[in-house]
């Protein structure tokens, strides 16, 4: 019997005990913890996207601010806006919306917020302690994942994974995540060769490359468990429809368990969201990230 992951409901779980942790934190220390959401722009999908982080955020407790900056704002008011952000003390996360315009540069502001209120986990400092083994505010996407595995599996140790993609927010994080849990680790990507046999060989497949419906069922070993992180609008009767990047419905009979798309993964990402807030909020008062 294949198992379908609902990422909704053990999001619902994550919101609900931030929410608990987010009253106590209150409580102990007058603070609401405080996430700063930049959105430049009017790209609809990421617009729906902030939306859904303000609204889990005012589930966990914590407080919600918005800034909108247009589609041809410059990189020095944003930079501005971010310097403004780190040195607030009522906020506690910052997180700018990607993709970005682009004449706007991406590395330079995922730099310019400050590695305590990265809620993102994407500054080269968090994914530098990341990699060491450190406790660092890890990147909600791969930690969304790995929060997944661990409710397949009571131990990922020896376990083979293959993780589809190298992208600095998917694919290299959730590696060294895997790594850390003792799991034996192939990256495959754009270069490499065989890919269909290596992951045959898989116990678990991570899709986190962004072309929809790439993973064939013929790619998968019986009952391994697949995580897939894309999410692709693509015309199906003229109409649009949301896939990943596993052939779902070929795949699913195959598989001990898979996420939907959507769903699986999406929905764990903002409650990530919301746990690195609380986290950051408590790191900021020397509390320890672990």
């Amino acid at each position: 019997m294949t198992i379908k992951i609902d990422g909704k409901a053990l999001a619902d779980e994550i919101i609900q005990r931030v929410a608990k942790d987010v009253a106590t934190f209150k409580q102990e220390h007058n603070i609401t913890p405080g996430l700063a959401v930049v959105l430049i722009g009017e790209d609809p999908a990421s617009a729906v996207y902030v939306r859904n982080k303000v609204k889990r955020a005012e589930q966990s407790g914590l407080r919600s601010i918005e800034h909108y900056l247009p589609a041809d704002a410059t990189q020095k008011e944003l930079d501005g806006l971010i310097d403004d952000l780190n040195n607030d003390h009522l906020v506690h996360g910052v997180l700018v919306q990607l993709p970005l315009p682009t004449h706007l540069s991406e590395s330079r502001v995922i730099e310019a917020i400050s590695p305590a209120k990265d809620v993102d986990g994407f500054h080269p400092e968090n994914i530098g302690r990341l990699v060491a083994g450190q406790a660092s505010l890890v990147p909600c996407t791969p930690l969304g994942c790995m929060m997944m595995l661990n409710r397949q599996f009571n131990d990922l140790s020896g376990k083979h994974a293959v993780v589809i993609g190298r992208s600095n927010i998917v694919g290299k994080p959730i590696a060294s995540l895997l790594l850390q849990a003792d799991c034996t680790v192939t990256v495959v990507h754009s270069r490499t060769q065989n890919i269909e046999s290596l992951c045959r060989d898989a116990d678990i497949v991570i899709a986190a490359v962004g072309k929809p419906l790439l993973v064939k069922e013929s790619w998968i070993k019986p009952q391994a468990v697949v995580i897939d992180v894309g999410i692709n609008s693509v015309l199906v009767d003229g109409k649009r429809k949301l896939v990943g990047d596993v052939d779902y419905d070929a795949v699913f009979s195959k598989v001990s368990a898979i996420t939907p798309v959507p769903g699986g993964v999406g929905p764990m990402t903002i409650a990530c969201l919301m746990q690195n807030t609380l986290k950051a909020a408590q790191f900021q008062l020397g509390m320890s990230l672990v």
